[in-house]
């Protein structure tokens, strides 16, 4: 089992000191034992505990949610039927704002494309809008 400091923790997980102890003083992570010179080492589990952290925060739990969600994980696995919930009610806002930034993205590109459009109508020439090179100027 690898034993991780809570700078390699932080590293590894882009959380940070300050955030890690938050998380186990709120109870979101396990106590974590600590080395006998008193620094903290999480183990693989606890470092996969910080990363299902960091989705449900991604998701935009509240941190009163998150704990709520560990409790109920603590409790056993007669709570699953509500954990499913939870995720399941977080997963379909994920969806819905998923749909919303996509008609975004959609809107802000046909908006770059008219700027760019004018853009180059402003720099262009007339061969570069009708296609045709005269030959025939005189040459200076």
């Amino acid at each position: 089992m690898s034993a991780y400091s809570i700078d390699d923790v932080a590293t590894l997980t882009g959380v940070s000191k300050h955030a890690l102890r938050y998380y186990e003083r709120e109870g979101l992570l396990a106590e974590v034992p600590k080395a006998p010179n008193g620094h903290r080492r999480y183990s693989e589990d606890d470092l996969g505990w910080v990363r299902f952290l960091q989705l449900l925060r991604a998701t935009g739990m509240p941190i009163r949610e998150m704990k709520a969600f560990v409790d109920l994980t603590h409790a056993g696995e007669h709570t699953i039927a509500d954990r499913v919930e939870v995720l399941a009610h977080y997963r379909e806002a994920l969806v819905t704002r998923m749909a919303a930034d996509r008609e975004h993205l959609e809107r802000l590109n046909a908006k770059l494309d008219y700027y760019r459009g004018v853009l180059a109508a402003a720099d262009a020439v007339p061969e570069d809008i009708t296609g045709y090179v005269r030959t025939d100027r005189a040459r200076t």
